[in-house]
């Protein structure tokens, strides 16, 4: 499985937040390391750093499956961390629900 992190020009510590999330990412999809040819990850701050807010850090999963559409989460909080952690569920639960799907047919 192939992890690719984009992020925008407002985020810090971009490589050392590469490699960190690449972990993380590497630990959450294990299981789905045989369906997943790519995860793609985008990274922002939406606001920007021009004024502070809730929720604008925003996280963007989209997992490329081997033979099947490829399936995207969005997942905003306040910090990075936690935007990450949430994309990482919806990115599970989404999973599940393709590739039961799939086995079901």
């Amino acid at each position: 499985m192939l992890i690719e992190i984009n992020t925008d020009n407002h985020i810090e510590g971009k490589e050392r937040m590469k490699t960190y999330f690449e972990g993380v990412l590497e630990e959450a999809f294990r299981r789905y390391d045989e369906r997943i040819t790519r995860l793609e990850v985008q990274l922002g701050d939406e606001n920007s750093g021009e004024k502070k807010g809730t929720d604008d850090k925003r996280c963007m999963l989209e997992a490329r499956l081997s033979g099947l559409a490829p399936v995207a989460v969005v997942n905003h909080s306040d910090t990075i961390e936690k935007a990450v952690s949430g994309a990482i569920k919806k990115l599970k639960n989404a999973l599940e629900h393709s590739l039961g799907k799939v086995q079901q047919h």
